[in-house]
């Protein structure tokens, strides 16, 4: 058994964030970092575009970025959290620069603003196309400088440690213990009690099977959250990112910013025909919702299977500059971007839901806190808007650091159990683990997709209890590997979407279903039946 008096879950922007603040400021407290990979393996490493922080008095304002986020949001976000967010931006940024952090800078030697959908002024703060790994190395940095941080790496969290696993008769206040990790190496699993656990453990874009994600993202945290009977909400809002570059393998698709259509490029259909305008009058940059559902219908009507972003009128010197990972990566692909159009496609992207917290990052569950991608802040709504997500794991990691200054947490003193599997072997039947894996990423694509219909949803149920019941028994008799425990926690992901997607009665955001017309606002989206 070990012991932390802060246990974080994952190694993003959120958990390292909070993870450095805790450190620095109890230095006579352990902290430790839990990653299931190498430590600057996560969502935050692959994110292009940047932050969104209002800098510009002049030309912009808080209140333009705040209305920005409600339209996108579609009505549901809580203008409380969304006004917190965005006017704690400018100091969050201030810090990390403070760090060490680089970001991108104009002729006149200030931060180059960028442009993307969604936003009406220049506020994304960049470095070139790759921020997220920018912003991972300086973070690292800081964590490597504490001498009171432990990172465990290739370390599974399995599940969160409550009174059901003690001998404590459950009530409705459940409390969080730490968690039982497995070492990935040895196979051996270790009791971490904590008297503080953070999840910070990212999205679920592999439930999907085509995503912008890394392998990693298995929605793992919300899982053990869910198991744990966290509240969660909002899990239908799954966010698809219109522009990954197209290939017709089953795996991570690599991004193309947003940035790119906000610096100039267009989408087009194999004909030329530019088809965005028909659908907004922002063309391609109206809110991923709008741009992804387009994509969608023109991919519905046409047969075809991705549509192409054409870049041949811009400035390649510029286009180098700006976006050198992207041009890299085309090159590889054989696309030359002054002649080629880029095929792309929409593939899962971002969770605009997940477990509920309030403004201290507090969830349902006492001595259990979440942040970053795997929690529903009330900041996103129904959609969330263009490079918001660094900046609220940003804001939420200073907010639970904050609330900890003011509210340590008591010591716990209880005898935990180890983990039981008894009665468990050795798994023969890897087969098994990779045939349910294909068959849930085919389900959530073709019935919980871009566009759903009841129907679907109805018969996505059935299809996922066949699933359910296989991997749980399987769960059941074999010694737990990462594989297996990764497919459950995606079948309690997809459970999750599925149900509250069936629940939601009214199209929003990033949530179109064919069988409601009658919305908040008429969605411009016309979906062939």
């Amino acid at each position: 058994m070990v012991h932390a008096n802060y246990l974080v879950i994952g190694s993003g922007v959120a958990g390292l964030t909070y993870a450095i603040k805790i450190a620095q400021r109890f230095p006579n407290k352990t902290v430790i970092i839990v990653t299931k990979a190498d430590e600057q393996e996560s969502n935050t490493k692959y994110a292009q575009g940047g932050v969104a922080v209002v800098l510009d008095l002049e030309e912009d304002s808080f209140q333009k970025h705040i209305q920005d986020t409600l339209v996108a949001g579609d009505g549901l976000c809580d203008e409380a959290v969304v006004e917190m967010v965005i006017k704690e931006g400018p100091q969050r940024l201030k810090e990390l620069i403070h760090w060490g952090a680089s970001f991108d800078l104009n002729e006149s030697g200030e931060l180059d603003l960028g442009l993307e959908g969604g936003h009406s002024e220049y506020r994304v703060v960049h470095h070139k196309d790759i921020t997220g790994l920018e912003v991972e190395r300086v973070l690292l940095q800081q964590v490597h400088k504490l001498s009171n941080v432990t990172v465990l790496s290739h370390h599974f969290a399995l599940d969160l440690i409550t009174e059901h696993h003690l001998d404590i008769p459950e009530s409705k206040n459940i409390t969080c213990y730490g968690a039982y990790v497995l070492n990935q190496k040895t196979g051996d699993i270790i009791t971490i009690t904590a008297d503080s656990t953070l999840l910070a453990s990212g999205g679920i874009g592999r439930v999907y099977g085509h995503t912008t994600n890394p392998i990693i993202a298995t929605g793992d945290g919300i899982a053990m959250a869910y198991r744990a009977k966290v509240l969660i909400k909002d899990m239908e809002f799954v966010q698809f990112h219109p522009t990954a570059l197209y290939n017709n393998k089953d795996g991570r698709s690599f991004l193309i910013s947003e940035a790119v259509r906000g610096f100039g490029a267009i989408l087009r259909d194999k004909n030329g025909y530019r088809f965005m305008p028909d659908y907004d009058k922002r063309a391609e940059l109206a809110s991923r919702d709008i741009v992804s559902q387009s994509i969608d219908a023109e991919l519905k009507k046409s047969g075809d299977s991705h549509v192409f972003l054409d870049c041949t009128h811009l400035d390649t010197n510029e286009f180098k500059k700006h976006f050198p990972n992207i041009y890299q990566e085309c090159s590889f692909k054989h696309i030359d971007i002054e002649k080629d159009w880029i095929p792309v496609v929409p593939a899962s992207h971002y969770l605009c839901g997940g477990i509920v917290v309030d403004k201290n990052g507090q969830t349902s569950v006492t001595n259990l806190f979440a942040c970053g991608e795997c929690s529903r802040t009330g900041l996103h709504g129904a959609n969330r808007l263009a490079s918001n997500s660094l900046l609220e794991a940003l804001v939420y990691a200073q907010n639970i650091f904050k609330y900890h200054t003011e509210h340590p947490p008591d010591r716990i003193n209880l005898n935990i159990p180890d983990w039981n599997d008894e009665g468990t072997s050795i798994t023969k039947e890897n087969i098994l683990i990779q045939h349910n894996l294909t068959q849930l990423q085919a389900l959530m694509r073709n019935y919980v997709g871009i566009v759903r219909s009841n129907n679907r949803l109805e018969k996505a149920v059935i299809h996922l209890d066949l699933i359910y019941n296989e991997v749980e028994e399987l769960y059941k008799n074999a010694k737990v590997n990462t594989a297996l425990c990764e497919l459950r926690n995606m079948v309690n992901v997809a459970h999750l979407i599925i149900c509250q997607s069936l629940e939601r009665k009214h199209n929003k955001g990033g949530y179109y279903n064919i069988d409601y017309t009658e919305t908040g606002k008429e969605s411009p989206i016309q979906v062939p039946l």
